[in-house]
């Protein structure tokens, strides 16, 4: 009787952990969201602020509009990952453009957007890294044993870690 007892006290606060940590997964995906937010917001700015200087490169400009766009369209976590991938390839070549035009980088409003989209570049991979460690401890605590058959028995299953796109480690190349 008593391990019966045990067996269930164990259950239930494995299952309430469990719980737990699919919550804090779901609570760190939206931070991550959020830092995604105040990127969209800076990107028009910063877009607009170099058109008014630069009237150019309309195909950089246009590839930062489609990802923001596919971005908001995106149902899934999994989607809303790849969709954010695009943006920061796209964002990646405003970058570069900003940094060929010297009279870009020398004007006020550039310049303090390009601070705070540096900014937001780092408050997301600080995001997106407490997320990777919130999906590490869930999918820790499903594999390891005893807790794996409570996760198995209520359908707890692997989350899936934000990884970067493939090519992510090279520079974008912009041909002015």
């Amino acid at each position: 009787m008593v391990l019966v007892v045990l067996a269930l006290v164990y259950g239930w606060g494995t299952y309430n952990s469990l719980i737990n940590r699919n919550e804090d997964i779901d609570k760190q995906w939206a931070q991550v969201e959020t830092q995604y937010q105040r990127r969209f917001d800076l990107i028009p700015n910063l877009v607009e602020s170099v058109k008014g200087i630069m009237e150019q490169e309309q195909e950089v400009f246009g590839a930062v509009s489609e990802a923001r766009t596919r971005y908001a369209g995106a149902s899934s976590v999994d989607e809303k990952a790849a969709a954010a991938q695009q943006v920061e390839t796209a964002l990646g070549r405003l970058l570069a453009v900003v940094e060929n035009y010297p009279q870009l980088r020398s004007a006020d409003n550039v310049q303090t957007l390009m601070v705070q989209l540096e900014g937001t570049e780092n408050r997301i991979s600080v995001e997106r890294m407490r997320f990777n460690e919130a999906v590490r401890e869930l999918n820790l605590k499903i594999k390891r044993f005893p807790s794996n058959l409570v996760a198995g028995i209520f359908g707890f299953d692997e989350r899936v870690y934000f990884e970067s796109a493939e090519g992510a480690e090279n520079a974008p190349e912009v041909e002015l």
